[in-house]
């Protein structure tokens, strides 16, 4: 077997600040410590925690990288002690814990996932962050059921065009936000059956009249501020709204509506317990792979970028103008 470097590029961040502050730097290699595996990275996902984290308003937390990137796809080249789901030269997808944005990255082996037949390793790259994301908040915790109206905001974003795909495969009837027709006709592609161009439309009356007067069952929101006394407003009676951010702010003023028996819940990812990101990919593995593999599902991308050109990535996820994940390419 080809021994490791010791060394690695990895993109650190320089003082929170714009993309700019993403700079390359050497590190060493991690080593994969107890039930981990170290993973070559042949692409990482952007996202909007990433942004958050160079922003200096999401540090990450105890024990985690202080590196950015929580997605990779790669190969296995090295186990740590009990590792056990992998061996070393198979082609994984996988949550990290930060230290994404990297030539090598360990995970924990619970984490990681097959790459889906028929998907690259960029593709591949596009599906931890967000499938864990929208799958526990959706289905684990708002117990999405098919026949039931869901409204997504942000259609259009990586987390959008996901729970698009997610919903419509098991049944849902689907009603999306975006900022443009041309984002609304991209999610109607995928299989949104009511896109609203937030921009001109007011989302509240037309998901009224999409549901005839039953309102959203499920709302999957990143919004947050002003979105959410509106989407109060077109729920349905016993509605769970999922909350995954707050792009326009976290403290609001609202109506309370306890006669629709509304109930709230936030949700965030990375601060889970290894034991608890195990069990989303355990539901992943069983019920949403097996889509990926028969085609019925695959990651929309918007477009790629060398490492070395984070910052780039950024500007771009940030313009708001991008349709699909954004992925790092090593």
């Amino acid at each position: 077997m080809t021994a490791l470097p010791t060394t690695m590029t990895a993109i650190a961040i320089h003082g929170a600040g714009g993309p700019d502050v993403l700079q390359p730097e050497s590190r060493p290699v991690p080593v994969p410590g107890l039930g981990e595996i170290l993973v070559k990275v042949a692409a990482a996902g952007v996202n909007r925690p990433d942004i958050s984290q160079r922003q200096g308003k999401y540090p990450p937390p105890p024990g985690a990288s202080d590196l950015p990137g929580l997605e990779i796809a790669g190969t296995v080249v090295a186990l740590g002690q009990g590792a056990k789901a992998f061996k070393i030269g198979d082609r994984v997808c996988a949550l990290a814990h930060g230290g994404g944005y990297a030539e090598y990255c360990a995970v924990h082996e619970t984490h990681a996932l097959r790459v889906p037949k028929g998907l690259s390793l960029i593709e591949a790259a596009a599906l931890p962050e967000t499938f864990f994301t929208v799958w526990v908040n959706i289905f684990d915790r708002a117990g999405l059921k098919a026949g039931e109206w869901i409204l997504i905001h942000g259609g259009s974003s990586g987390i959008g065009t996901t729970a698009i795909m997610l919903a419509k495969n098991f049944g849902a009837k689907v009603i999306v936000t975006a900022g443009s027709d041309e984002k609304c006709d991209a999610c109607k592609k995928l299989g949104a059956d009511v896109a609203v161009n937030y921009k001109t439309t007011d989302f509240v009356p037309a998901v009224m009249e999409a549901t005839k007067g039953h309102g959203a069952d499920v709302i999957l929101d990143m919004i947050g501020g002003p979105y959410v006394e509106r989407n109060y407003q077109c729920a349905a009676m016993d509605a769970r709204v999922s909350q995954i951010a707050t792009m326009q702010g976290s403290k609001v003023d609202i109506k309370l509506m306890s006669a629709r028996r509304i109930m709230h819940t936030g949700s965030g990812l990375r601060p889970r317990t290894v034991e608890q990101k195990a069990a989303i990919a355990t539901g992943l593995r069983e019920k949403v792979w097996p889509l990926i593999d028969a085609g019925k599902i695959t990651p929309v991308m918007d477009s790629t970028y060398p490492l070395r050109e984070a910052g780039k990535a950024h500007a771009r996820l940030e313009s708001s103008s991008h349709i699909g994940k954004v992925v790092l390419t090593v």
